[in-house]
């Protein structure tokens, strides 16, 4: 007999139905399990995508180790469980008890270890934590970094533009903006195809880069300003230095008279050198002239530099024979004083030595009685028609030296 002319046996089936149910319970429990796992699974995927797109370190590769290991743990109780479905039609009309208290028990089963795997999985997960965090962080620099490196370049093509407008070419930074192309090109392509953390690089380097070429932009208006302020400086100078370098003939000339050749002698190049010096000053003048106009910017700048160079040491030079002259001058008037001042400064080393003494050290005293007999040998080399003013001033200015490293070593000594 059948309830509503085609529903599933009645009589004796009381218990059969109430253990149907119980077998689709837990055909629902275990479902219900295997779409949790499945979800947790994928979320995890997620998370260890995230951490190879950016670590490539050994604790990442062992993630993705155990992250397979468990794969393969989730495949087998996955396939349990769908034999386990398989095994049983729990809406057949002459399903026997027997038959779903079996399919109950093995669901359970299945149940049972889809939640343990489920559970070794979030485990697993949070071990992950430090890892993921520190990924997620990385991944969260990347948006920024490459879209500050595109303003950037697009900073420096507009300061580029209107430097171009102010008339100036400035063809090696349109060049090295220009190398920044592929560059973009890869940013642009992304971290899929490249990496995180060469993303991140490249996008640090072309930043730079691009900075750098704004700035350089920005400045060549006054750069251009400054070479062109240093061009007419250093040619007003050269021409003031050859009308000075004109005066060291009539000082040789007074030299030559008055004093013996040793006072001399070494200056006696000067007058060729440094009308040779300012030839060639006024020469690389012409190159970065010529630099300029054509706005070669870094070799006008080396240019002037060799023009400065080559000023200051002609300067130097006619700078010492009128130096010479006036030192000479005054210690032949009165070769006292240059004695006595030198006199000085070993007395006052001899009294600095002794404070608080009652002998001296040898390692002070000596130095300073060699000094002492120095001065006296440069003072009898004062005697003749002739003498050698100049050696002597070199002589006085030697002994007064040696005073005065014995000073400066007294000095450490006592503060050691």
């Amino acid at each position: 007999m059948t309830v509503g002319g085609g529903g599933r046996r009645w009589f004796g089936g009381g218990r059969v139905e109430s253990q149907r149910a119980e077998a689709q319970a837990a055909k629902d429990a275990a479902a219900a399990a295997f779409y949790e796992l499945d979800t947790a699974q994928r979320g995890l995927r997620i998370s260890i995508e995230t951490i190879t797109a950016v670590d490539g370190s050994p604790d990442a590769l062992r993630v993705v180790d155990r992250f397979a290991a468990l794969g393969r743990r989730i495949d087998d109780v996955s396939h349990s469980y769908i034999e386990a479905v398989d095994s049983y039609d729990l809406d057949r009309d002459d399903l026997e008890g027997a038959v779903a208290v079996r399919a109950r028990t093995d669901l359970d089963r299945a149940k049972d270890e889809l939640v343990r795997v489920k559970g070794e999985l979030e485990r697993f997960e949070r071990e992950l934590g430090p890892l993921l965090d520190k990924a997620e962080t990385q991944l969260a620099r990347l948006a920024p970094a490459v879209e500050r490196a595109r303003a950037a370049l697009r900073a420096a093509g507009d300061a580029l533009d209107e430097t171009r407008a102010g008339g100036l070419r400035a063809d090696d930074l349109a060049a090295r903006l220009a190398a920044l192309g592929p560059e973009l090109t890869k940013l642009n392509q992304g971290a899929g195809q490249h990496g995180v953390q060469e993303t991140l690089r490249r996008a640090d380097q072309v930043l730079r880069e691009a900075e750098a070429i704004r700035a350089e932009a920005e400045r060549l208006p006054e750069r251009a300003a400054e070479t062109d302020k240093r061009l007419v400086s250093l040619r007003t100078r050269a021409q003031a230095l050859a009308h000075r370098a004109a005066s060291v003939d009539p000082v040789l000339s007074e030299l030559r008279r008055r004093f013996s050749a040793a006072c001399w002698q070494d200056l006696q190049p000067v007058p060729a050198r440094a009308a040779e010096n300012v030839r060639r000053a006024e020469q690389k003048l012409a190159e970065a002239a010529r630099a300029r106009e054509e706005q070669r910017w870094a070799d006008a700048t080396a240019l002037l530099s060799t023009v400065r160079a080559l000023l200051n040491a002609t300067d130097e030079d006619v700078s010492a024979a009128g130096e010479r002259l006036r030192r000479l001058d005054a210690v032949a008037k009165d070769p006292q004083q240059e004695v006595e001042r030198t006199r000085f400064a070993i007395r006052d080393a001899q009294r600095f030595a002794m404070a608080g003494r009652h002998t001296p050290d040898p390692r002070h005293a000596q130095p300073l009685d060699g000094a002492v007999a120095r001065l006296e040998r440069a003072i009898s080399g004062l005697e003749g028609r002739h003498p050698d003013y100049w050696h002597f001033l070199a002589e006085t200015e030697a002994v007064r030296a040696a005073a005065t490293r014995v000073v400066e070593q007294i000095r450490e000594e006592r503060a050691g």
